[in-house]
């Protein structure tokens, strides 16, 4: 990925961004996420008030949307390629907040070279406003309104009109003195699935605390989360809908494990810093369904496993760790290993067995 980011004066930007991801070798060939020949990542028109407090910002064209901790709009990090939108965005600081508008469609994967082109079946807008508290810890709002002509889950397809309110509380890692942070997430869902009604929700918190004082400053978290299924009501859809989540949303084998999608999980972490630049992290994620009449669902969205009138609730647990070394400012490398060891409901529904994965990465930014 190579970006072009041009000022002419104070109030007139345009910032191109070009992306190429291959993939080789890959059993059944690349899937929309794995292979992007060459093609526009961004590409936009932005003219406004000068920078700083009480300005405003219009910006047109192909880019990025990413808020909060990526658990509804990312720029879908971790699969070789990202995700990018077409449409308008207003951008605005008013004293102390900053808030974001937009109305934009999704880009059409496809692998070849500028064949990307805004997907018209997906209509996504809203507002998001962001505010800081004492003691580094920042306030979330937003309104998210997503219009899709072929929503897909086991209840059937149909067109789905949601709306999402939400609000998200933060506190980012400690450096300098031992402290806690956290992230706490809420999100209540409601609209149409075609003459059915939604009402859907989730709620995902995330606790720490660094100890930057002592030796290796080992960082202990845990996480749990709960998304709500879909149950017996009639004319009611209560699956959640992650929006547009970051690719490796779970970590390790976040492409092929179950997704935030009726589920609860719990996730304990504990990091360490080793000398030269090395961090090694070892986690353990447990997962169950949240409603037994729903089924499991990939981090995208789609259904993996209908419940096919299984009883059970724990899909299963995922044991990994990740060594990552930042050589340089601009070098880094990275191993990630992890098994998922499949739970009752996995075996019940069809043969379910464990899986082994691995990966080694290397980075380089300017």
């Amino acid at each position: 990925m190579l970006y072009f980011d041009l000022h002419y004066g104070k109030h007139v930007r345009t910032f191109v961004e070009l992306k190429s991801g291959i993939d080789s070798y890959r059993i059944g060939g690349p899937r929309p996420i794995d292979e992007k020949k060459l093609d526009f990542q961004a590409g936009f028109l932005e003219v406004g008030t000068s920078s700083g407090e009480n300005s405003v910002k219009l910006r047109v064209g192909r880019q990025e949307l990413e808020y909060g901790s990526g658990r509804l709009i990312d720029v879908r990090e971790g699969p070789n390629v990202r995700l990018s939108f077409d449409g308008f965005m207003v951008k605005s600081k008013i004293e102390s907040w900053q808030l974001d508008g937009f109305a934009v469609r999704p880009d059409l994967d496809n692998p070849g070279f500028f064949d990307n082109a805004p997907n018209h079946a997906v209509g996504f807008w809203g507002g998001y406003a962001t505010h800081g508290l004492p003691q580094n810890t920042s306030l979330e709002l937003y309104y998210l309104g997503l219009d899709r002509k072929k929503g897909t889950f086991e209840r059937g397809t149909a067109q789905e009109l949601r709306h999402s309110l939400g609000a998200r509380i933060s506190r980012p890692i400690a450096t300098e003195a031992p402290g806690w942070d956290f992230d706490y997430e809420g999100l209540w869902q409601f609209g149409t699935f075609g003459s059915d009604n939604i009402q859907a929700w989730t709620v995902a918190t995330e606790t720490g605390y660094r100890f930057t004082n002592v030796h290796l400053k080992p960082r202990f978290s845990a996480k749990a989360d709960i998304s709500s299924g879909d149950h017996t009501s009639p004319h009611t859809l209560g699956t959640f809908n992650p929006l547009f989540p970051k690719g490796n949303y779970f970590g390790v084998l976040a492409t092929t494990g179950p997704g935030p999608i009726n589920f609860i999980d719990v996730h304990p972490r504990a990091e360490v810093t080793l000398p030269h630049g090395v961090t090694t992290s070892f986690d353990w994620i447990i997962q169950w369904r949240e409603s037994l009449d729903d089924g499991v669902y990939a981090v995208p969205g789609f259904l993996i496993r209908a419940a096919d009138g299984s009883r059970a609730r724990f899909m299963g647990h995922r044991p990994g760790t990740e060594i990552r070394w930042q050589k340089s400012r601009h070098l880094w490398f990275q191993a990630d290993y992890g098994i998922f060891y499949a739970g009752k409901f996995l075996k019940e529904t069809q043969l379910g067995r464990n899986l082994n994965y691995w990966a080694l990465w290397a980075g380089y930014k300017f």
